[in-house]
């Protein structure tokens, strides 16, 4: 139940709900469905905000001993913002994830141009794969992040500038060579899945495509072709996609697809594996997946929610 007063804030340009609930130090699980209600005569399109529009924010939850039996667990690698993470579920424990964000190190993947500034694809896959990540903790996950920043965290800007302080888990340097870098992750990969042998475990790979400036992409999957239960996986994540582009954009489409492809990670490393390009880096309408913080969490919320169907439904 919430308070009957609400604070009003003037969003402002660039903010999107789950923006606006973090900077006011709101809960965006327990709080978004509530501030839409609250301001559902106020919104734009598919639930946006408008720049100088004036907006209620929820009260607090009166039921403060339901709060008080939410576990609450800090990770440094999310950020100072978002290092604090309430276990809001249990839909996922027991499983284990793998995640592994695209190239990093002294290798920036591929890189395109917005606004004169240089985007490259080990940034804003990090991004994305850190949400991912602290979506499935916060449902019950153990995650491992194989690529890794010390410092970045989760970051809320449209530009991410670029750095090569990457790791590879738990903290190894990453060799430029592309054959040993990729060997690498493999490695840390398999390591840890005979840790967890009998356990439900996934590998994640996100990266980011690099394509000529005129073709515009959907978010696709790759499966190894050995493995029927990573086409599943694969598939139950398109359609999640799918599902959730007629929820949000009605007769928009969506044509991402599923497919076989020869990847080292996706052929090598032991758990079910499902390789992910969120669109193209050279395409402007691509480019708002990216730059826009709200777009990038959408895609890390539709990755859990996918994950979670996969968990119940393909073991």
């Amino acid at each position: 139940m919430l308070n009957a007063q609400q604070k009003e804030v003037v969003a402002e340009k660039g903010d999107g709900i789950y923006r606006l609930l973090t900077r006011h130090g709101l809960s965006i699980s327990e709080h978004t469905n509530a501030f839409i209600e609250l301001n559902k005569n106020l919104l734009g399109k598919d639930n946006t905000l408008v720049s100088g529009v004036k907006y209620k924010l929820p009260g607090a939850v009166k039921n403060t001993q339901a709060k008080s039996n939410i576990k609450t667990t800090s990770f440094e690698i999310f950020g100072k913002k978002y290092a604090d993470v309430e276990i809001t579920g249990n839909d996922l424990n027991g499983a284990i994830y793998y995640l592994m964000a695209g190239h990093g190190g002294p290798d920036p993947g591929a890189v395109g141009k917005y606004n004169n500034k240089q985007l490259c694809e080990d940034e804003y896959a990090y991004d994305v794969t850190l949400r991912l990540a602290r979506k499935l903790i916060q449902n019950g996950a153990t995650v491992y992040m194989i690529t890794r920043d010390g410092n970045d965290g989760i970051r809320d800007d449209s530009y991410l500038p670029a750095d090569t302080d990457e790791v590879c888990y738990p903290k190894l340097t990453i060799p430029l060579n592309h054959i040993r870098r990729l060997r690498q992750r493999t490695e840390a990969v398999n390591k840890l899945y005979k840790k967890h042998k009998g356990s439900f475990q996934r590998m994640i790979a996100i990266h980011v495509d690099s394509r000529s400036r005129g073709e515009n992409i959907d978010v696709f999957f790759y499966h190894d072709k050995r493995s029927d239960t990573g086409k599943r996986s694969a598939k139950i994540l398109q359609k999640t996609f799918q599902d959730k582009y007629n929820e949000h954009q009605p007769g928009r489409g969506y044509h991402g697809t599923v497919s076989t492809r020869n990847l080292y990670v996706v052929k090598n490393t032991w758990p079910v594996a499902v390789y992910i390009e969120l669109g193209n880096i050279n395409h402007q309408r691509d480019i708002q997946r990216f730059i826009i913080t709200d777009n990038r969490q959408a895609v890390a919320n539709w990755l859990a929610q996918g994950l979670k169907i996969d968990f119940k439904t393909n073991k």
